[in-house]
């Protein structure tokens, strides 16, 4: 089973899809995600978003200013501001 992934800002969606493994950077630390992860509500520090899809492709952006939130296998990143870079 894989991680269901959203990741939007302000403006628009910015990536959504399913994933391996989700790596985003949070005011106290990184923090990884698979499946299976307990659930967590986190606020988002500046940083990158570093996705890696189940075929082993690689999406990173750049997000801030939000939050994530963890429940079940679902994984939403809620930016003001998100931009795919990768």
């Amino acid at each position: 089973m894989a991680l269901h992934v959203s990741l939007v800002s302000a403006e628009a969606e910015v990536w959504t899809g399913e994933a391996s493994l989700v790596v985003a950077k949070t005011v106290e630390g990184e923090i990884g995600f698979m499946t299976g992860h307990e659930p967590v509500l986190a606020i988002l520090a500046e940083g990158q978003v570093r996705i890696t899809q189940e075929d082993g492709t690689k999406v990173l952006a750049n997000a801030q200013d939000g939050f994530l939130s963890m429940e079940g296998n679902n994984l939403t990143i809620v930016a003001g501001n998100a931009a795919l870079i990768a």
